[in-house]
């Protein structure tokens, strides 16, 4: 219960006494981080856009891009760049400015700031230098995608984009598998591009097995697509139809292995029996998909 709920023999505060949903951003100079459409302009928030036309700076990844945001809800405050390749450099001048006393907006071309954007070294030095730093809450794909999926929405573990190289992202995929193994059991949620989609696809397959996922990609747009499956089928799909515009990959939970160790059970049936055969025996003893364990033993046999 909130703090300020009214006690017994209290009343209720009347309508004319409740809070300017917009009084943080007009009384505190300093960074706010705004939350944008994912690709609905209908999604962008009434604080959200006063946050903006009080900025007396918008910095944001591409200029062009959120011309469009701003133009479409009347705002004209100053767009500045600030992206990966010049966050760096443009510290000292921001500093500078928040220094001065500017309201200074940050936005990212779509969704949430920093997750998976640029924006964390700004506020990192924003708050070591004392500046106010707040945020508008609002549209993110990977919290849609996860509600949307069918999976458990709780606990969850949002990784970003899989590194675009196989033998990176294989190796990503094998750290996340080896917290599973320590105890991990969480929905993994990844952004992908459409050229990488079935191929990532594919490696998750083989990584964490053939397990229930979900891809959604236009969230909020015209052709907005969830499609539901298992990894294998989804990759199958995605290699025959290629992929278009923003993309989101929920991947279910690790299933409960704390009473067997794959590892083990494997290397004790290989000893005496083949590939084959000691896989058909330790899917049958576990309970994991036999296409899991049949890659986990060939990497044991090399």
């Amino acid at each position: 219960m909130s703090d300020d709920a009214p006690t017994a023999g209290e009343t209720c505060p009347s309508s004319d006494a409740a809070p300017d949903p917009t009084r943080a951003e007009a009384d505190t100079h300093g960074l706010v981080l705004v939350s944008t459409p994912i690709g609905n302009l209908g999604d962008m928030t009434f604080r959200g856009v006063e946050a903006l036309r009080r900025a007396d700076l918008i910095l944001c990844e591409d200029t062009r891009l959120t011309a469009r945001l701003l133009t479409h809800y009347g705002v004209s405050a100053r767009t500045e760049p600030l992206h990966d390749h010049n966050e760096a450099a443009r510290l000292p001048t921001v500093l500078a400015r928040l220094a001065g006393g500017a309201r200074v907006a940050l936005v990212s071309d779509a969704g949430t700031p920093l997750v998976s954007d640029p924006g964390y070294r700004l506020v990192r030095a924003a708050i070591a230098a004392g500046h106010a730093v707040t945020a508008v809450p609002g549209a993110n794909a990977a919290a849609m995608a996860l509600v949307l999926s069918g999976l458990p929405p709780q606990p969850f573990l949002f990784v970003g984009f899989a590194p675009p190289r196989q033998a990176a992202r294989r190796a990503g995929f094998a750290r996340l598998r080896a917290a599973e193994r320590a105890g991990l059991q969480a929905t993994l949620v990844f952004y992908e591009a459409p050229h990488r989609l079935a191929e990532a696809l594919a490696d998750m397959a083989q990584d964490f097995g053939d397990r229930p996922a979900a891809v959604a990609r236009e969230l909020t747009k015209r052709f907005e697509e969830v499609r539901r499956g298992t990894l294998c089928e989804l990759a199958g799909h995605y290699a025959a139809h290629a992929a278009r515009g923003e993309i989101t990959i929920v991947v279910g939970p690790a299933p409960d292995e704390l009473e067997h160790d794959l590892d083990a059970l494997l290397t004790a049936s290989l000893r005496t029996q083949s590939v084959r055969e000691a896989t058909a025996a330790v899917a049958e003893a576990t309970g994991l998909p036999r296409r899991q364990v049949y890659a986990r033993a060939l990497e044991l046999r090399t």
